[in-house]
């Protein structure tokens, strides 16, 4: 039943030769890779003037200047990702150029740092993405953790199927939300050119702080927060594996479009808000910037205002789509280095890392619970490990291309140096003004979980050294082995068992039973005389009705008295013909297995008894 649920849910197994066709062409790429970058003028501008609303409406006006500053980042950083995709033809991710180039610390720096911003990549689009529904109907506010939990549960399903279906099935509503976003701008600019305005009533302000000096700590922590609109940039480097031939031009062509693009949607939008007087909502319910403008630009009952708010809704859920791309592979290569699971570097029935989609739509539900599905509360915590990241690898960059000193080196690292000098100090003002809106949080957990992979790798290292054979003895066969045969009673189940027990040996064998009631005892001993076919009957008794301890106890008295004995316990087990049957049994001997399992020179051998129906 869970094999054909399985298959309708995920769909059916893909062999390993279809890896190649599972590749996608430009147009599914921008869709799948830049949905993140895109999504942010979602919600870039409305960080920006929520920063300067901590002054007066007068601050507001700066906006656009740090919109324009912000934009020509952006422009720098897609240009030195550029020189990462043509440099590292099978994928850039910053771990990888980092790696190599900066060495393991560096390189786990910036794993880290990325693998933190893909899950508040899940969590601050999921969170927007019901803003946006919520901004439209307000009444859904109250129910707007479990909305986010279910996109949750459904992103990680479609992202199961593989990343081909996943690209081809969200295309559409990256493409809408495109030319609605430019369509809101062009329509917008016309109305305020021409004066005919649909006339929108002024949002409430409310703010705890407001009337602060306008100084330059204010401006850095509007640019800041502006700076979410370049997270999800360096996505296309990372997932360059992901496209058809000839993968890098490809990817170096997809980033450029989406940079274009990102950069006209933010910059329009940005001053769309300056000349329409648009601030942040302070209201209970608060309703977005972009809904705001949408109402004012086409009327708040229009067609066009909703099918703008399903697009945004849409773009930024489907933001989440690229960690879901770019998470299981970045996980990969950890684990192909040791420095996790290696679970996570199995792929699934789908060709798709399907431990690393399941463990990122996990993390991602537990901070939507904890913050209620309110993205601006994560935004403090988002675009610090992005830009960690950023520094890293355009550095790393720096490093490769003094090395190898190739055709055109010193432009292509001026390039670099340039990228990493303006993103490293981007961090340190994130970490600076977003310090205590939770920002310390991500300056403590990187370190952590570095220190954590440090340690998989450690044990990874210790199993490999032990289980190695240099210098190991050469195998003699076992002088000793005895063998128990654990039974709870008389009946079919366990002739098999006892049958099997005497197959290894015909002298040194014996069958188990723990006493815990003395009639259900009395009975047994009267049964084996007939049954028990020669092996001779221990009996623990257990005064205090455990189980497992007098097994343990009993099997270490056995293997401690030579150095030599190898004991195998033979284990009967009847199996139900209905897989609901086995709740209805105590599993008993799932929990001896257990046990022993971490017992040494004990073999576990279990004899299955199936019950007919």
């Amino acid at each position: 039943m869970l094999g054909t649920l399985k298959r309708i849910l995920v769909g059916k197994p893909l062999a390993n030769e279809q890896l190649a066709h599972e590749r996608i062409p430009k147009r599914t790429a921008l869709a799948v890779f830049s949905s993140d970058a895109l999504s942010s003028v979602a919600y870039a501008t409305e960080a920006i003037l929520i920063a300067l609303m901590f002054a007066n409406r007068e601050a507001l006006g700066l906006a656009t200047p740090i919109a324009a500053g912000i934009t020509l980042l952006l422009i720098i950083v897609s240009f030195s990702y550029t020189q990462t995709i043509n440099a590292y033809p099978n994928g850039g991710g910053s771990y990888i150029v980092s790696r190599e180039n900066l060495g393991t610390l560096p390189s786990l720096i910036a794993a880290v740092s990325l693998m933190t911003s893909y899950i508040l990549t899940v969590a601050v689009s999921i969170s927007a993405g019901v803003t946006a529904i919520t901004s439209a109907l307000p009444e859904l506010d109250q129910h707007r953790t479990a909305i986010a939990l279910i996109l949750i549960a459904l992103l990680s399903l479609v992202n199961l199927r593989g990343l081909k279906e996943s690209g081809a099935l969200f295309a559409v509503p990256t493409y809408l939300f495109i030319v609605s976003m430019f369509a809101m701008i062009l329509v917008g600019l016309y109305r305020y050119s021409t004066g005919t305005l649909i006339p929108a009533p002024p949002p409430e302000i409310v703010h705890a702080e407001f009337n602060q000096t306008l100084g330059w700590f204010l401006i850095l922590r509007a640019f800041a927060s502006g700076c979410t609109a370049l997270t999800g940039i360096e996505a296309i480097s990372d997932g360059v594996q992901a496209f058809k031939q000839p993968q890098a031009r490809n990817a170096a062509t997809t980033l450029t479009i989406m940079a274009v693009i990102l950069s006209l949607m933010f910059i329009g939008i940005t001053i769309l808000a300056s000349l329409y007087n648009v601030v942040p909502d302070g209201a209970a319910e608060p309703e977005t910037v972009n809904s705001q403008l949408a109402r004012a630009i086409f009327g708040g009952s229009s067609v066009f205002y909703y099918i703008i708010q399903a697009a945004t809704m849409m773009i930024l859920i489907l933001a989440s789509n690229t960690a879901y791309a770019d998470f299981p592979r970045l996980s990969y290569f950890l684990a192909i280095d040791r420095f996790l699971p290696r679970q996570f570097a199995q792929r699934g029935d789908r060709l798709v890392f399907s431990n690393g989609v399941l463990f990122l739509g996990i993390v991602s539900a537990i901070l939507v619970v904890a913050f209620n599905a309110r993205e601006q509360a994560l935004l403090p915590l988002y675009a610090l490990g992005v830009f960690a990241a950023f520094t890293l690898s355009q550095y790393g960059m720096v490093q490769r291309w003094r090395r190898l000193k190739t055709a055109g080196w010193i432009r292509n690292m001026t390039i670099n140096a340039v990228g990493a000098s303006i993103t490293a100090l981007v961090f340190v003002v994130i970490a600076v003004t977003k310090f205590n809106q939770g920002a310390w949080s991500v300056l403590l957990i990187i370190p952590v979980v570095v220190f954590l992979l440090y340690q998989i790798r450690t044990h990874y290292l210790d199993v490999a050294n032990q289980l190695s054979l240099a210098e190991a003895a050469a195998p003699v066969a076992l002088r000793r082995h005895t063998v128990v045969v654990l039974v709870s009673g008389v009946h079919r189940g366990v002739i098999p068992a006892l049958q099997y027990g005497l197959s290894l040996t015909n002298d040194n064998i014996r069958a188990l039973y723990i006493d815990l009631d003395a009639s259900s005892t009395a009975k047994m001993k009267e049964k084996w005389t007939q049954w028990g076919s020669g092996v001779e009957l221990e009996i623990l008794p257990s005064p205090y009705r455990s189980l497992i301890r007098p097994i343990r106890e009993y099997l270490h008295g056995i293997e401690s008295r030579y150095h030599d004995d190898v004991v195998t316990v033979v284990l009967p087990e009847f199996i139900p013909n209905r897989w609901w049957q086995n709740f209805l049994h105590n599993q008993t001997a799932l929990a001896i297995k257990t046990m022993l399992l971490f017992s040494k020179n004990v073999v576990v051998v279990s004899v299955p008894y199936h019950l007919d129906k």
